[in-house]
């Protein structure tokens, strides 16, 4: 517990940069968040469930992600 908080509190404020890969992501840029691609909403990291590694874009939720899909694939 005390591990976390210290390593919650050493993270900067702001939105991180990410490398999105399949089922993982690379820290590129530490931050507390990362931005919806589809909708603007600030998604925290521990979060984050849903992106594209093809667009490297994050999405609030599947709905989202489903959103950007049929937009991307016109």
């Amino acid at each position: 517990m005390l591990a976390r908080m210290l390593d919650r509190s050493s993270r900067p404020a702001g939105e991180a940069r990410l490398r999105y890969l399949d089922a993982d992501i690379e820290m590129i840029s530490p931050g507390d968040y990362v931005t919806c691609a589809v909708t603007g909403r600030k998604i925290p990291l521990q979060a984050l469930r849903y992106w594209s590694v093809d667009l490297q874009e994050a999405y609030w939720d599947a709905e989202a992600a489903s959103q950007r899909m049929v937009k991307a694939g016109s």
